[in-house]
């Protein structure tokens, strides 16, 4: 594979640190190549910047050091030095636990008190043997072990946690597994805590999405499981969940009409209810997206049929016009006649959102969910990815249901907090009644 698949990229941070190299590259991968080339010191991450094409290899990475802000560098971190838990005997474990299963503390490898040490980072300079982490250089199938500081204790095993495998169907919707570490080895966030991260993930709030313990889960779509990290720093991170073999046969048939909102819709209808034709999934014009079908194996994105991948309120689809990015498709109900399922001719009428409001809209009760520069709105039970007092509870006869745009604080017009997280609050894209014609 990549060599850089090796690697844990963050952009547009830099970290202090006093060990490390300069060099000319033209590319992250050659500086990936003098890190793993690096003679100076043990090469855990490397720094690059686009802009002059320098490489720094760094003794360190994040985990060890300060980071901060830096727009032009990106930096690369050994994955292998991030994982906090070890795969079968851990010879290959390079995580930063430093005491015994008893808690004592352990000696560093190189040093000669209080237990003079047969396995030296001279002797063996590829184990790994730095500061006193646990480390297993001699490959003793009881897994990392380390000299400790107590004169009467030569040696004993460490207590680090077995890197749980299990796979996943589709983007892991379904999995209940019980892997509760990140990609980058961090500990995850239990999800009924909400410390250090706030968020509306709850067992409450999405009961039927088996939101125990601190287990990766994917309650929201995402590409794959995830979970808030413990680290004060990273907020949430994907798992390293390995996908399944053998891959999860998908419906051919599915739902040929409308039932709940159309997210199990398979039928051929590639139309909006405008009637504009649909962009098929697989192109990027005119409008760019990440819905691809090999990103979504079970969504059903084929062609340019209509479809719901992402839990809307009915089968929608991209648009081959350009000045409109994407609209909600007319699908019959389930239960219609024949000739309205089969012939897809017949007029169907759509229950469409109230597309206005009168005053400054605090009476507002209709489903539009989309802002004024096209940001889907954020749910108002839920604190993610912005954490805010306007809760259904706080405001019990504002109606602050799903994620409907709202005016529950006599703002000037209805509103919403945005799922970008970047932006925490917009004006929906809500237009004035006119009074007269309302009444």
């Amino acid at each position: 594979g990549d060599i850089l698949d090796d690697y844990l990229r963050t952009d547009g941070v830099w970290i202090l640190t006093r060990n490390k190299q300069f060099y000319k590259t033209n590319n992250e991968k050659e500086c990936a190549e003098k890190c793993e080339a690096e003679r100076n010191f043990n090469c855990r991450a490397f720094l690059f910047t686009r802009k002059i094409l320098q490489c720094l290899t760094l003794a360190e990475n994040a985990k060890m050091t300060v980071m901060f802000n830096s727009t032009d560098a990106v930096l690369y971190e050994k994955k292998i030095y991030l994982l906090q838990c070890k795969r079968g005997i851990g010879k290959d474990y390079r995580g930063m636990e430093a005491k015994t299963r008893r808690g004592i503390p352990c000696q560093k490898w190189a040093e000669k008190t209080p237990h003079n040490p047969n396995y030296t980072p001279e002797k063996h300079p590829n184990a790994g043997l730095d500061e006193n982490y646990c480390r297993n250089p001699d490959g003793d199938e009881s897994g990392p072990w380390c000299y400790t500081t107590d004169p009467d204790t030569r040696f004993d095993y460490c207590n680090i946690p077995e890197c749980e495998v299990g796979c996943i169907q589709c983007n892991g919707e379904d999995y209940h597994g019980e892997v509760s570490r990140t990609e980058s080895g961090l500990e995850c966030q239990r999800w009924d805590a909400q410390e250090p991260h706030m968020h509306g993930f709850t067992q409450k709030h999405f009961p039927e999405k088996d939101l125990k313990m601190n287990y990766c889960r994917n309650p929201d779509g995402e590409l794959r499981p995830w979970c808030f990290t413990t680290s004060p720093t990273k907020r949430w991170e994907y798992c390293n969940i390995p996908r399944c073999a053998t891959h999860q046969a998908v419906s051919a048939r599915g739902s040929q009409c409308l039932s709940g909102k159309g997210e199990v819709y398979r039928g051929r209808i590639a139309i909006t209810e405008s009637g504009t034709a649909c962009q098929h999934w697989n192109t990027q014009f005119p409008h760019r997206h990440g819905w691809k079908p090999d990103r979504y194996p079970c969504k059903g994105l084929e062609e340019n049929y209509c479809r719901n991948p992402d839990g809307e309120k009915r089968p929608w689809c991209y648009t081959i016009n350009s000045s409109v990015r994407w609209e909600y498709c007319a699908i019959p109900h389930c239960g219609g006649t024949e000739l309205e399922i089969a012939g897809m001719n017949v007029p169907v009428q759509v229950p469409l959102s109230e597309e206005c409001y009168r005053g400054k809209g605090q009476s507002y009760r209709g489903t539009a969910s989309i802002t004024v520069s096209g940001k889907k709105c954020q749910a108002w039970n839920s604190m993610f990815p912005h954490r805010h007092e306007k809760t259904p509870e706080r405001f019990p006869n504002a109606d602050l249901r799903e994620n409907y745009c709202r005016n529950p604080d006599g703002d000037n017009s209805p509103w919403c907090f945005t799922t970008d997280p970047s932006t925490t609050w917009e004006y929906c894209n809500l237009k004035r009644c006119d009074d007269h014609t309302q009444e």
